[in-house]
């Protein structure tokens, strides 16, 4: 049996999706810069994945610049800006567990002068919106906070944050990295003062190498991809036109049928979270269980499937356990011995194997610092993988902890 737990780093395209990346790349493949009806055809497909993402944020085709994916999304969200706004201030604020897409950049800017505040996490994983108040400075031009984390997933409420610094100074930039939120929760950037949202297409099921930046009307910023001139001087090379018209209706689908998705996901992560716990030895990070059995939170009082409400939390996409006395690394290629296949992390870091940051932040034992597996859902998943999972984890636990102490 084949099972695939590592959605979080990527996900299987919908045949939809693949078919209409398969046409636009043998009929409709003119460059969309050309002045001719081949040309026209491919704009044409353009602004069609534009306007089907913009109907999904609620807001217009003009906020919509693709790019290549969340890193690119990132990285032009921050330095562009940044260096745009640098007469404003230098000072910048970001949390200690962003995806690297967005530490590494602002490490980079803080090698040509500017100063950055990581704000700390709790046990949770929640950001104390008191602390943020505390960190707002005159000189701050930019606040930059995941919305799902990606290892554990956490889920920040941006809307409350990014309300708290447009308190402060409404001229401060807030920029939230979505990729594992998009498809998944309701994002609304121009009720929530949002000014930029970085998406990733290959998360909810649309092509590898697409993605898009979501940027505020008005919003000052320097290009991060100099050339042609391209989506209004924002990111310029040759539209990727097939990946483009995937990734607009991927957008599309996952809109649609995102709250009957939420709803069955959660119910398989209840389930699997609860089996989880029985097993000894396994702890799952980030989850107080503060969710009574009819599904009521019992901070907020709403029910987990009322969305976005309630999302405020965790994600049910994504669980991270560990596994006392068994190696992440370990564990992983004996679980893909079985045909399940899961991440020791996230995978974007694979190259560079340790620690993780995450983990560490929200002070997890040091026994499940390299012991930990992230387990992560999609519409795909199903119960009966989930069974297999759970009997392959307690048959192959005993074995590979005996084998450990050795």
């Amino acid at each position: 049996m084949i099972c695939y737990l590592d959605n979080a780093a990527t996900t299987r395209a919908l045949p939809e999706v693949a078919e209409l990346v398969s046409k636009v790349m043998t009929e409709d493949y003119g460059n969309p810069s050309s002045l001719h009806s081949i040309g026209f055809s491919a704009e044409k497909c353009v602004r069609e994945a534009a306007t089907r993402i913009a109907k999904t944020l609620k807001t217009e085709e003009k906020n919509i610049v693709f790019t290549s994916g969340g890193t690119e999304s990132n990285n032009t969200a921050l330095i562009g800006t940044a260096l745009a706004n640098i007469r404003n201030g230098k000072h910048i604020i970001t949390t200690v567990f962003e995806h690297p897409s967005v530490s590494e950049p602002l490490i980079y800017l803080e090698k040509q002068g500017f100063e950055i505040t990581f704000l700390p996490v709790g046990h949770d994983g929640r950001i104390s919106e008191d602390e943020l108040k505390s960190a707002l400075r005159d000189d701050t031009i930019i606040v930059s906070i995941m919305m799902v984390n990606n290892e554990i997933g956490v889920v920040q409420d941006i809307e409350k944050l990014a309300r708290t610094v447009k308190y402060h100074n409404r001229g401060i930039i807030f920029h939230s990295d979505v990729v594992q939120a998009y498809g998944k929760l309701p994002l609304r950037p121009k009720k929530w003062g949002i000014d930029l949202m970085s998406v990733s297409g290959h998360k909810f099921h649309g092509p590898k190498g697409t993605g898009f930046l979501y940027m505020a009307d008005g919003l000052k910023t320097h290009p991060y991809i100099h050339g042609g001139g391209q989506q209004k001087n924002r990111r310029s090379g040759t539209e990727n036109v097939p990946g483009i018209s995937g990734l607009g209706l991927a957008a599309e689908i996952a809109d649609r049928e995102m709250k009957d998705s939420y709803e069955r996901v959660s119910e398989l992560s209840d389930f699997f979270i609860t089996e989880l716990r029985k097993t000894d030895g396994i702890v799952v990070h980030g989850r107080p269980g503060v969710f009574s059995d009819d599904g009521t939170c019992m901070e907020t009082g709403r029910n987990k499937t009322d969305i976005p409400e309630c999302c405020g939390y965790y994600s049910p996409y994504i669980i991270s356990a560990g596994v006392e006395g068994v190696k992440s690394e370990v564990l992983l290629h004996a679980l893909e011995g079985k045909g399940i296949f899961v991440s020791s992390g996230s995978a974007c870091s694979s190259n560079h194997p340790g620690i993780s940051g995450t983990l560490t932040a929200i002070g997890v034992d040091k026994t499940y610092l390299d012991s930990t597996i992230r387990f992560s859902l999609s519409r795909y998943t199903t119960r009966e993988e989930l069974d297999y999972t759970l009997t392959v984890l307690n048959d192959l636990l005993p074995t590979l902890r005996k084998f450990t102490k050795r």
